[in-house]
């Protein structure tokens, strides 16, 4: 089976090059070299694109540097909470509130009930952590190859766009867990460290990668490598772990690559600022410029509640400098499963992030946005810079409380008031230096 990467190679348009490139308003041989260059991917299944059983059809949306900057928001089930209903709420939140992809990362309920009602709702790629569905019903330890390559296809089969697969954690990488602070942060990276150890074999993953890509192929899923070694705080940022991780990352990029399957890499999720540059530039040359997909990163660990902030600043600075895909973070991370307001609040934070940063890459048309809404500000056209904004809803009702937005009121805001609106008295020293050149 062919998919939108050997297609691109052979030098094939597909209509999925042509939505994206509509979208980017850039031309579709762009969207075709950066494809085959495996710069870029559109994580498209097959069988989504077709809409399964009469469900949503997919909108095609490319990730890469030659585009705009994405998000992606986690949703899923977790042992002790929520259900197919919360979670169909919390992808339409997602994608209301600018999600470009959505990952479930339910492990509690029904996971295959709630990954097909996803699909079934969803315009935008979903994706999932397959080794979640292998040790529902057994402990990671009695986990089979049959069983893995089984759930994979499975999936492919309900229409999932990407999977993490964490692939990349070799048995050799163990002997860098102890020098850290908070070991292993990645929950499929935990379970895979545990099988390894209980086996004392490599990991499965790694040694089945060309059986996965076979069917990643067969469907066009797209690969997420998993960084099952990224680090959980700021002391194991840069550390021997991720790097070695890295590394093999890398390898299988070429592997992906050479089998026909789309691919990109995850990257860090907790590092200091100073680091996210090195970072990034450290995967651009190990990974041969394949889409980076990074989480935050968080660049402090001191202010649970409100990582969604402390991730924003990281991803900013991520996607300037190299990542093309950023993993949402909740003020629910590490304290608690997100509900629908979380998911709302991550979306936002993060369509800042990726839109910031486009606007600092000089991506072209990337500041058309603010620069019409500050026309709009500087005419004190409310009902056009309200209709700009990113959340029309909530600044309206921002601009609606306490604001008399009547007659000549509308020419100033309750926080400076009619006397003090620099942006109005600014009119006024316009207009006398007018008269005075005039003169």
């Amino acid at each position: 089976m062919t998919t939108q990467y050997t297609q691109a190679l052979a030098g094939t348009i597909t209509p999925e090059m042509t939505a994206v490139a509509t979208r980017e308003n850039l031309p579709v041989e762009t969207i075709r070299e950066e494809l085959a260059a495996g710069r870029l991917v559109i994580p498209a299944n097959r069988l989504h694109l077709e809409g399964l059983n009469g469900g949503v059809k997919l909108a095609p949306c490319a990730i890469g540097r030659a585009v705009t900057t994405k998000i992606n928001a986690n949703i899923g089930a977790s042992p002790v909470g929520s259900c197919k209903q919360e979670e169909l709420l919390k992808l339409q939140w997602a994608v209301k509130y600018g999600a470009d992809a959505v990952m479930d990362l339910s492990t509690g309920g029904d996971l295959d009930d709630i990954r097909a009602h996803l699909i079934a709702n969803s315009p935008v790629p979903i994706g999932t952590v397959p080794l979640y569905s292998m040790i529902v019903d057994q402990p990671i330890e009695d986990l089979t190859e049959d069983k893995i390559l089984q759930v994979i296809e499975h999936q492919a089969k309900q229409g999932v766009d990407f999977f993490t697969i964490h692939a990349g954690f070799r048995k050799a990488h163990l002997a860098h867990i102890p020098k850290r602070k908070m070991g292993i942060c990645s929950r499929g990276g935990s379970l895979i460290a545990k099988w390894m150890t209980v086996h004392n074999r490599e990991n499965p993953f790694y040694e089945l990668f060309d059986d996965i890509s076979a069917i990643l192929r067969e469907y066009d899923v797209s690969y997420s490598l998993g960084d099952g070694l990224r680090p959980g705080c700021l002391a194991d940022a840069s550390d021997d772990a991720q790097f070695a991780e890295l590394d093999t990352l890398g390898e299988l990029v070429f592997r992906s690559r050479d089998a026909g399957v789309q691919c990109m890499v995850e990257g860090p999720g907790h590092v200091p600022y100073d680091q996210i540059e090195m970072n990034m530039k450290r995967q651009q040359e190990v990974c041969d410029h394949a889409p980076f997909y990074v989480l935050g990163p968080i660049v402090t660990d001191a202010f649970p509640g409100y990582d969604h902030i402390t991730s924003t600043i990281g991803a900013t600075a991520a996607a300037v400098h190299g990542a093309s895909f950023l993993c949402y973070v909740t003020p629910t991370e590490h304290l608690s499963l997100p509900e629908a307001e979380d998911v709302r609040q991550g979306c936002v934070a993060y369509k800042i992030a990726a839109h910031a940063a486009d606007v600092a890459r000089g991506l072209p048309g990337a500041r058309d946005w603010d620069d019409a809404i500050s026309d709009a500000r500087a005419n004190f056209d409310w009902d056009k810079q309200l209709e700009l904004a990113f959340d029309s809803e909530k600044a309206s009702e921002i601009r609606n409380r306490g604001n008399d937005t009547e007659g000549d009121n509308q020419h100033y805001c309750s926080m400076c008031g009619h006397d003090w609106c620099a942006v109005r008295i600014s009119k006024e020293v316009n207009e006398t230096l007018r008269d005075q050149a005039q003169a």
